[in-house]
């Protein structure tokens, strides 16, 4: 990991708590985010929302399973991070996604100001 540019370690750091965050204890999440915008399937929610938003998802668990990720540094000191990847919630099938996040550094801590999730799902009928 030494090799990698700080910013692609901070973003695979700040992926890999996440989902596993995400997978164990969801309710914890809120801690990661600052003064966000979340977009989920074009729905968008801010901080007062957001720990209810976690917490009364429609299933009991869930398994991320990340295929690939992309960190770029912005010329703001932030970090781009997108991830590609799969889920498994409960009995249903495994569905692909895609998910978004700007990550800041506030106080020494790298938290999340900007979330966009998609389900890729494709209906051509």
């Amino acid at each position: 990991m030494g090799d990698k540019p700080i910013w692609e370690q901070i973003g695979s750091s700040f992926v890999q708590h996440y989902y596993q965050l995400f997978d164990t204890d969801r309710t914890q999440l809120g801690s990661i985010y600052v003064s966000i915008v979340l977009t989920e399937e074009s729905f968008q929610a801010r901080n007062v929302v957001l720990y209810w938003t976690f917490k009364n998802l429609p299933f009991t668990k869930i398994a991320h399973s990340i295929t690939a990720q992309d960190h770029q540094p912005t010329p703001d000191s932030c970090i781009l991070s997108m991830v590609v990847g799969q889920l498994k919630a409960d009995d249903d099938p495994i569905m692909g996604f895609h998910q978004s996040f700007i990550l800041k550094n506030i106080n020494e801590a790298w938290v999340c100001t900007n979330d966009m999730f998609r389900l890729a799902l494709h209906n051509f009928g």
